[in-house]
């Protein structure tokens, strides 16, 4: 499968002075067969370790030796001279040491020619509650997640869908109402298995017949999400209370009031209990924040409310197996109310996989109401974002922030055709990749 992050992958290549690279993300996104690939590919010889296997290398390197020694000691466990610009070294589940994250630095500062690659789940959970420094600006830091649509495209040899679509983007011309029809479809099987690389690979060894796909792979994902909710925690009850706030991601994604609730978790949750539950999921990468904003005006961080935020799960497919949604429903688009707030999770992670932050203005409390479902920062300034999960794409909102705000122009996001009416420029749910390069 093509995975975006590989480009990335050959810059840092290509960069002669290269830090340690370290890839985060979720469980199951496609982190170690990606960078397998790349180092069989771009490199003369590569050693991989994985230091869930490997406890003699950890222990090496919980010594007070110097770091000269655990190095010469390192290339003898290996017996490959790792520091070969021909080689690469690639450390796999590289949490399992604070250590030797810690000794990134040392590698970066005094043997800068050494290509190292270092992944590992819940990085960023462990880092964060670490005893060791973390080497801060020695270290390059690449964050990677599910397949988004575009990839998803191009793992069903859709290339020359994907070329159309994008000129349809740029004209503001309709697709051909077959294409269109086809890419729906596309965006449906989507909503089904989402963008888990082994959920994909089931559905393209079944012919894209989505109803023969094993619903028990993203049960399995799950089941090992809530496994490492108990493996890097303080105690049960505080596995309980992450547990707890992640199924109410989903449940809580169909409320009106535009806004994550920590008393909706569970009867009597406080935010002072639940912050710390949030803070453990956001960092594991396995939930995605959207800020509300006060001013949608350039910096848009600098008008957060803090108070005010949406959560989104990281994929897609999660969302409606967590929801036990069946794959016939979501085929026949009979998924009722929730239909909508299914496809504005659609395009969080999408957005989310370009690196786009996500924003959203809601006028909190306010007799004059206004709300937008995201908000972009892009060439042409604050850009609004209207989701829509079908044709109907009637919007008093995105009308009224045209009229208050005057952006430059406004986006519609719906399954209806490419267009531009009354400076709203309307792009089908299959085309949410285009927007990376406004």
């Amino acid at each position: 499968m093509q995975r975006k992050i590989y480009q990335e992958l050959i810059n840092w290549k290509n960069n002669k002075d290269h830090k340690p690279l370290m890839i985060l993300g979720a469980r199951q996104v496609g982190k170690t067969y990606i960078i397998r690939e790349f180092c069989k590919n771009e490199f003369k010889h590569f050693v991989e370790i994985n230091l869930f296997e490997r406890e003699d290398i950890i222990s090496v390197y919980k010594s007070n030796e110097p770091s000269s020694s655990k190095l010469i000691k390192l290339k003898a466990l290996v017996n490959v001279d790792i520091e070969n610009e021909d080689i690469v070294f690639f450390i796999d589940e590289i949490q399992q040491s604070e250590e030797i994250i810690s000794e990134l630095k040392f590698f970066n500062e005094r043997h800068p020619k050494m290509n190292i690659i270092c992944a590992g789940s819940l990085l960023g959970v462990k880092l964060k509650r670490s005893s060791f420094s973390f080497p801060v600006g020695k270290v390059k830091m690449l964050n990677m997640y599910p397949l988004n649509f575009e990839e998803f495209l191009l793992a069903f040899n859709e290339k020359s869908l994907l070329d159309l679509i994008v000129d349809s983007f740029k004209t503001n011309k309709e697709l051909c109402p077959a294409l269109h029809n086809k890419a729906l479809n596309y965006y449906r099987y989507y909503l089904c298995v989402g963008g888990m690389p082994e959920m994909v690979k089931n559905l393209i060894d079944n012919l894209s017949d989505v109803t023969m796909c094993d619903k028990s792979i993203i049960k399995n994902i799950l089941d090992s999400y809530y496994i490492d909710m108990n493996k890097y925690i303080i105690n049960k009850n505080e596995s309980i209370k992450i547990e707890r706030t992640y199924n109410s991601v989903a449940t809580q994604l169909g409320n009106d009031s535009n806004r994550f609730k920590f008393k909706s978790i569970f009867t009597g949750a406080k935010r002072r209990d639940y912050e710390s539950a949030m803070d453990w999921l956001i960092a594991s990468n396995v939930i995605l924040k959207s800020f509300n904003v006060t001013l949608p005006e350039i910096p848009l961080k600098g008008f957060i409310n803090l108070d005010y935020y949406k959560m989104f799960l990281s994929d897609v497919g999660i969302l409606t197996s967590m929801l036990d949604i069946n794959f016939g429903e979501i085929l026949t688009d009979n998924i009722s109310l929730y239909k909508g707030a299914i496809a504005e999770n659609f395009v969080a992670t999408n957005l989310a996989s370009y690196d786009k932050d996500l924003y959203y203005f809601n006028r909190i409390k306010s007799n004059n109401p206004l709300e937008v479902d995201f908000l972009i920062n892009t060439n042409d300034g604050i850009i609004p974002i209207e989701v829509k999960a079908g044709d109907n794409i009637k919007s008093k909102m995105l009308d009224k922030y045209i009229t208050e705000y005057k952006p430059k122009y406004a986006i519609r996001i719906s399954t209806k055709n490419f267009g531009f009416i009354n400076n709203i420029k309307s792009i089908p749910l299959y085309a949410i990749f285009c927007i990376k390069d406004l």
